[in-house]
């Protein structure tokens, strides 16, 4: 992986259009490798799908444009529509929770240890990208992702 610094500036400064086709190309790698360690498609998702709750906590925050990023996941893992209001709760009902954050990053940490280096990086650049979203990854975020890669 590239310089974790350098990294964090090309993820905040991509425009919309690269940063929609690099996350859906760095997705469709990872969640069929997650389905397999799982070995069962649902269980393989919901891991990917905490990846992604996890960046977005990390910061403490949730934004419009995070929850534009997920409603797609939301609407795979719940059926209905889910508005942002509601999701805001969830959140910050999890962000509260600092016990279940920090054992989530080590249930990440143990199954990136399953992975090869090339889907590691993915993982963590997938991380990266939605921490950068809002067109900046903050010391909090960068903390967190570098549990991941340690």
């Amino acid at each position: 992986m590239k310089e974790f610094d350098q990294l964090c500036k090309e993820f905040e400064q991509l425009d919309i259009v690269s940063y929609n086709a690099y996350l859906a190309e760095k997705s469709a790698a990872v969640i069929p490798v997650l389905s397999d360690i799982a070995e069962d498609g649902v269980v393989g998702t919901s891991i990917f799908f905490s990846f992604i709750m996890g960046a977005i906590a990390a910061d403490g925050r949730f934004s419009e444009e995070e929850y534009a990023l997920i409603y797609p996941l939301l609407q795979v893992f719940f059926g209905d529509s889910i508005d942002y209001e509601e999701c805001k709760k969830v959140f910050k009902a999890f962000r509260k929770e600092n016990k279940q954050l920090k054992k989530l990053v080590d249930q990440m940490v143990d199954i990136l240890g399953l992975l090869s280096e090339e889907l590691k990086d993915d993982i963590v650049i997938i991380c990266m990208m939605i921490c950068a979203i809002d067109g900046k990854i903050s010391q909090k975020e960068k903390k967190w992702i570098k549990q991941l890669i340690a």
